[in-house]
């Protein structure tokens, strides 16, 4: 971050202003510019960007309430893997890796990727080629936690989308429901992230839930001397049992039951979440886990007494966030026309079948040719992975 010694007068004077009117409204501000990163980044180039991302993000969740932990958690597995570069909404990759969104820790359990395409197709008819893929799943995560009960928070914007998106990438590097304190803070140290942040961010889980097979090794068969973790309160645990009933082998992970991770408020992002925790009514290991270690649960009793503060410091760690390996200025990555496309493959899939219906039949003449169905090959089934490699993690 350049220091404001070097920052040319406007930039300054800009800044300034900035914090003004951040103290009058109680906003959180991180810095004006952080690593190429501008708050107001498209006032001049698409000054309704903004407020068209959050008209389109409240009118979604209006109609699913869903939506709104589904983006804050699009933007959390998009940011700690390879950075802040919209690489999870790929389709496909140019490399022809398996993109990010079909590995185990994602797959069918993405909520919110529809809401995004719908706000990219409309700044792209606003102001062509101009809004990033990334930069609009910054600003729609912070819509999401703002109309679940956060106060607002500035976003800086100027990342470009990545090129590149592969689910190789997820393994041992990506927390998952079973990992302990311990590993949490190794990986979110990886990220540059603190065990603070750990914690702080833990507390999205405030809204949402968990399908059964997430926790199922909790309340069934959990170890020798347990049926059911012990960590758990034991009301808490037997309605836990009631809502999810044994696995059985065909069973479709798809089908299973969800779950709220809070169930007092379990649709306004507060605090309530820590004193579930207190309670031990924590859904996830990962969850039970930050009131097991000392450090972590100093800070859950923290936050569970003081609301604002925790609501405070989940903007400035979303924030943090979004300034995860960045990619700004022209020559990095790109401002993709479609999110779930690299620029260019559009064009490519329209031309692949013509290609391949050249090839195929150039000896037949004319009246005995016909369209011949061009089937895509198939890819890594979502379901198959969660089965091979999800609950790895659980052990």
């Amino acid at each position: 971050m350049p220091k404001t010694g070097d920052m040319p007068r406007h930039k300054l004077l800009f800044l300034f202003a900035l914090l003004a009117s951040a103290a009058q409204r109680g906003a959180v501000v991180d810095a004006a510019i952080v690593d190429g990163l501008q708050v107001g980044f498209y006032s001049q180039t698409c000054p309704q960007a903004e407020g068209a991302i959050s008209d389109i993000v409240n009118n979604e969740i209006g109609m699913d309430r869903g939506i709104a932990p589904g983006l804050i958690r699009l933007f959390f597995h998009d940011c700690f893997i390879t950075g802040c570069d919209a690489s999870i909404l790929l389709d496909e990759s140019p490399a022809g890796d398996v993109p990010e969104k079909e590995s185990s820790a994602n797959g069918f359990t993405l909520v919110g990727l529809r809401t995004i395409d719908i706000a990219k197709a409309t700044l792209e008819g606003m102001c062509p080629r101009t809004v990033s893929c990334a930069d609009i799943l910054a600003f729609a995560a912070r819509d999401a936690a703002v109309a679940a009960g956060l106060p607002s928070y500035d976003v800086a914007a100027g990342r470009r989308d990545g090129m590149r998106s592969n689910m190789d990438d997820l393994p041992g590097n990506f927390p998952v429901p079973g990992h302990h304190v311990p590993r949490l803070t190794e990986l979110f140290g990886q990220r540059g992230l603190s065990q603070e942040d750990l914690v702080v961010l833990s507390g999205a889980h405030s809204i949402g839930g968990a399908h059964c097979f997430m926790f199922s090794n909790r309340i069934y068969g959990f170890s020798e001397e347990a049926d059911v973790d012990p960590s758990l309160d034991p009301e808490y645990a037997q309605q836990l049992r009631q809502m999810c009933p044994p696995r059985k082998p065909d069973d479709d992970p798809q089908q299973a039951p969800k779950v709220k991770f809070d169930a007092q408020t379990g649709e306004k992002l507060d605090n309530a979440y820590y004193a579930e925790l207190l309670a031990r009514r924590g859904l996830l290991t990962s969850d039970s886990a930050l009131i097991e270690d000392p450090q972590t649960r100093a800070m859950v009793e923290a936050f569970a007494a003081d609301d604002a503060m925790w609501q405070q410091k989940f903007a400035e760690a979303m924030q943090r966030v979004g300034m995860l390996d960045v990619l700004v200025g022209e020559g990095k990555g790109q401002v993709r026309n479609k999110c779930r496309l690299v620029n260019g493959q559009e064009e490519e899939q329209r031309q692949q079948p013509q290609q391949q219906q050249q090839q195929k039949q150039p000896q037949l003449p004319w009246f005995r040719q016909r369209r011949q169905h061009q089937h895509r090959p198939l890819r890594h089934h979502p379901v198959a992975n969660l089965i091979n490699g999800f609950f790895r993690g659980f052990h």
